[in-house]
């Protein structure tokens, strides 16, 4: 196995760890087939591939939450089979989730030294000027300025993923590894953290970044893993290949970027007239059929808040709202859905899905109260034939419908939230975010869907953080800033140049 020049010393080591022969099985699902992974001190490496292709179920076996079927683990030279999170913390691997493990309403010094706190005198009394004082070095050594003091509840996200770094830090972490870190990130936060990665390297650190920016992974790795259907499939430097070289491995097919369709864009299906909340001001605008308007915009424009307010989750203050020229009072998610509204949320897990319960169940969500046969009687014959439907119509990568949602890839839960509002024959659509953290073998499916349902004479409203994808598949594009509107452009108009001058 190829052994990297490592940063800072010009000389090749011994990996840090060894992975040999790994595989993992869940029932239905080969997830990990004799994998081979390593990591060398010092060296950010960064694993690539599509949702579903292993990733996280490799890091989860390595951090002792999954156990293994077959294969070794060898870690800082010795064999290792870690039977809990805890056993691997304490061997020296730190996992950092996109879903921080922090206490929200405690301290960062009290968060960092959660569990193994600092004691003082006869009585073990916490020492919190201890502990505030090593917390201070920490997030020194991490060139982070926080006090040691601050709630964590009142950190950024950024200045939270940095205390998550301390901690493993304070629990003498040999290897890191970092699940999707830049997924809730701006891009100045994002090349703090890049920072803050490459000084942990060059202290002697492993790094394993996961990711499916592959920019990211571009401009932060100093090697990548490519992993498919379980298997490792790859290796590449980034210096001597490219984006293209790294999809060709992922999915092992040629993708088109953006498979927009032109569609037939006709009469006016949503006319937003001068809505206002605390925080949107004034906003009008109108969709037609088969159109996809693109909400563009910095983090904290107002884009969510907006649509928030449209489906009636937040409180308007002032504004109307027509469907087909019928004006519509909706006060609540379910007036917006009574009058012919879907919503793709931005944070599938917790808004758009119940994860514990099958594909089956959460396609028919939705419809379950429409389709009933009484108040009290499912329909069951539907609800089959609905989750049987969709499941082919878009391709849902599933052992079946009654597979636990939770086990499915990212992409495939997106289709699932999808099918679950399809199922309604919606008028309008609106997708926040509807490619986050999914693959892009999977973002290319979803575009591809979107573009079919526009052909189809859905009106659909698309919000998203990137820029390539909003100018990609939108008919026109809406900037917002400070919670208003501040440009439109037709597509052929739109550069990414333009809408950043009026967003900023």
């Amino acid at each position: 196995m190829m052994q990297p020049m490592q940063p800072g010393d010009g000389l090749k080591k011994e990996p840090v760890l060894v992975m040999r022969g790994i595989s993992k099985a869940f029932p239905g699902v080969q997830a990990l087939d004799d994998v081979e992974f390593e990591v060398f001190p010092g060296e950010i490496l960064c694993l690539v591939g599509e949702n579903g292709a292993g990733k996280s179920t490799l890091m989860k076996v390595l951090s002792g939450v999954h156990a293994r079927d077959s294969g070794t683990i060898i870690f800082k030279g010795r064999e290792v089979d870690f039977k809990t999170p805890q056993q691997a913390i304490q061997s020296g691997i730190t996992m950092i989730y996109q879903e921080f493990n922090l206490a929200p309403n405690l301290t960062v010094a009290a968060n960092i030294f959660l569990g193994k706190e600092l004691t003082k005198g006869r009585l073990h009394t916490i020492d919190n000027a201890s502990m505030a004082q090593k917390t201070g070095a920490l997030l020194s050594r991490l060139g982070v300025r926080v006090s040691p003091d601050a709630l964590v509840k009142d950190l950024s996200v950024a200045e939270q993923q940095m205390v998550e770094i301390a901690k493993a830090l304070s629990q003498d972490a040999k290897l890191i590894i970092m699940d999707e870190p830049t997924a809730t990130l701006t891009s100045r936060e994002t090349e703090i953290l890049f920072q803050t990665i490459r000084r942990l390297r060059d202290q002697g650190i492993a790094i394993v970044f996961v990711s499916h920016r592959l920019e990211e992974v571009f401009m932060i790795g100093d090697r990548i893993i490519v992993m498919r259907d379980g298997k490792r499939v790859g290796e590449l430097i980034p210096s001597k290949s490219s984006i293209g070289d790294v999809v060709k491995l992922m999915v092992g097919r040629p993708l088109k970027e953006f498979p927009k369709q032109e569609a037939r864009i006709s009469g006016t299906v949503l006319e937003v007239r001068h809505i206002t909340t605390d925080r949107i001001k004034d906003v009008s605008f109108t969709l037609r059929k088969g159109e996809i308007l693109g909400f563009a915009g910095l983090v904290g424009a107002g884009r969510t808040e907006l649509i928030r307010a449209i489906f009636g989750i937040d409180r308007k203050i002032a504004g109307e709202i027509y469907i087909e020229g019928r004006k519509v009072d909706i006060r609540s998610p379910k007036d917006a859905v009574a009058s012919g509204l879907g919503l793709v949320p931005e944070d599938r897990k917790s808004q758009g899905l119940v994860l514990q319960m099958a594909v089956r169940e959460n396609i028919s969500l939705a419809g379950v109260e429409r389709n009933a046969r009484s108040f009290s009687r499912l329909n069951w014959q539907w609800e089959r034939q609905a989750a049987r439907e969709f499941i082919e119509k878009l391709r849902i990568q599933t052992p079946g419908p009654e597979q636990i949602t939770a086990n499915l890839s990212g992409g495939n839960q997106q289709k699932v939230v999808l099918a679950k509002w399809l199922t309604l024959h919606p008028k309008v659509l609106i997708l926040d975010e509807p490619t986050r953290g999914i693959d892009v073998g999977a973002k290319t499916e979803v575009h591809s869907l979107i573009s079919r349902l526009a052909q189809e004479g859905l009106g659909i409203i698309l919000i998203s953080s990137e820029l390539p994808e909003i100018l990609g598949m939108s008919d026109r594009i809406m900037v917002m800033s400070n919670g208003r509107i501040v440009a439109e452009f037709p597509r052929e108009e739109a550069t990414q140049e333009k809408i950043m001058a009026c967003a900023i």
